[in-house]
């Protein structure tokens, strides 16, 4: 997942404290409802993005009339696949259209609108469901992903993406709405050295566990630690390894040895 932290993209302050929330149903997908540049998708225009959230928040906070204490959405996608976080996990979202709404589900929004970039990208998608991944594993959020209009009259989140939440919002490629019973690709050795925050590494915390290569003294979760690579290296010495084989870096043998589901 690329994972943007709130101070990574300059968010303002909140203007009064947001409310906690222990836990939703799942998640309910927004786009922007309004013109979005088709050429912000282009690769080299992703620097345009962090500062597209900070306007989202700005107009947000300057809403008198629905009284925003924040950025209204839980986190917002980005074309090219980065997960902005926006008020977070364990926080009441502004967005769903009332206060029930909004502790029942988290709110993602996609940089889509209703003229220009209409469909979302294929990085876009995958982003997507990273944030709602993201907001499984750090939010307590149930397995439900439904469009902001399921329950509120409104044409959010677009016709093409709802079209996708219909279909179980599956990852282009494969992986639907419901957990899938195929396993997790090697991501690559270098993804694991770059300390990756991931529902993967949940999945494969949980999968040394279940094979009794446990090291650890809570979690596993989704931030890639010190305590994973040791638990990893059990996994490897179980498999027969030694030596550099055995030094909890993730391979494809191992890996694929592991089996984690996909998610």
């Amino acid at each position: 997942m690329q994972f943007v932290t709130r101070a990574q993209w300059g968010a303002r302050p909140s203007r009064y404290d947001l409310a906690y929330i222990d836990s939703t149903r799942g998640v309910k997908i927004h786009y922007e409802g309004s013109p979005v540049p088709a050429s912000l998708a282009r690769p080299e225009n992703h620097g345009q993005c962090a500062g597209r959230v900070r306007a989202i928040q700005a107009s947000h906070l300057a809403n008198r009339e629905e009284n925003y204490s924040d950025i209204a959405y839980s986190a917002v996608v980005c074309p090219h696949g980065a997960v902005f976080e926006g008020r977070g996990a364990h926080r009441k979202t502004g967005a769903n259209g009332t206060s029930a709404l909004n502790s029942a589900h988290y709110a993602v929004c996609a940089m889509v609108g209703d003229e220009g970039l209409t469909e979302p990208t294929d990085a876009q998608l995958n982003g997507l469901r990273d944030a709602v991944e993201w907001l499984r594993e750090d939010g307590d959020a149930g397995d439900e992903i439904r469009g902001h209009r399921d329950g509120y009259a409104t044409e959010c989140p677009g016709g093409p993406l709802y079209a996708w939440v219909q279909r179980g919002a599956p990852r282009p490629g494969g992986g639907g709405g419901t957990r899938s019973q195929q396993f997790e690709p090697f991501p690559g050795a270098q993804w694991f050295r770059g300390e990756p925050r991931s529902a993967v590494i949940t999945a494969m915390g949980r999968r040394l566990v279940a094979e009794g290569c446990s090291a650890y003294r809570e979690g596993p979760g989704p931030q890639w630690t010190e305590t994973d690579r040791q638990s990893y290296a059990r996994w490897q010495r179980r498999l027969g390894y030694s030596g550099d084989d055995a030094d909890g870096w993730p391979g494809p043998t191992s890996w694929a040895a592991l089996k984690v589901p996909k998610v």
